[in-house]
């Protein structure tokens, strides 16, 4: 029961609603890469013990770990260990302290992405939303991303993103967090 809490919680808190923070934006897309193969209820249950292990998911800090710190995380139980993640999440962030240098922010280049209200359904109900694992723009952003040497940002994981730091709203009709969400998208500040 506390797990359905926890997930509920972060669906009606969290997910979906814009963000522009750098530093969370690079924690989620790096938690999206750790989720690959594994229920985001997981990563979840994790993610205090992740922000401890990755310091706080600052990617400056990120970036300066060495080859200590990958056998001090894959030693810690309360994240998930595996090597190519860890060391995924290591490589991100040399090369978003990169992208913050070519476009000003992480926000300012991941809601470049974001895509035109035309090229979404009409009407999104579960089977939908099961059709769109990845999309053109979640395809385009991955491409880009790898472009610069990132790791772990395949078109499914980048949607997830996209879905979580609202650059897309994917609650379904019906479900009392769209309406809020969107509220939230339409008065969001874009950043430049």
């Amino acid at each position: 029961m506390l797990l359905v809490r926890e997930y509920r919680a972060y669906h009606d808190g969290e997910w979906g609603l814009p963000v522009a923070d750098d530093t969370y934006l690079f924690e989620k897309l790096c938690l999206d890469g750790f989720q690959s193969g594994l229920s985001w209820l997981t990563i979840l249950q994790k993610r205090a013990n992740f922000r401890r292990a990755f310091a706080g998911f600052d990617f400056h800090r990120v970036a300066r770990f060495g080859d200590r710190d990958v056998v001090r995380l894959l030693a810690d139980p309360g994240i998930v260990r595996n090597a190519a993640k860890i060391t995924s999440t290591i490589n991100n962030a040399h090369h978003a302290n990169d992208l913050v240098q070519e476009a000003g922010s992480l926000a300012a280049f991941f809601w470049r992405f974001e895509p035109d209200d035309k090229s979404r359904p009409e009407h999104l109900n579960l089977a939908s939303l099961k059709a769109m694992t990845a999309t053109p723009d979640s395809t385009a952003l991955s491409r880009q991303l790898k472009r610069r040497g990132w790791t772990f940002v395949g078109p499914t994981t980048v949607y997830s993103f996209m879905q979580s730091v609202g650059i897309v709203n994917d609650h379904l009709e019906g479900c009392f967090r769209r309406d809020d969400v969107e509220g939230a998208r339409a008065a969001f500040r874009r950043p430049q």
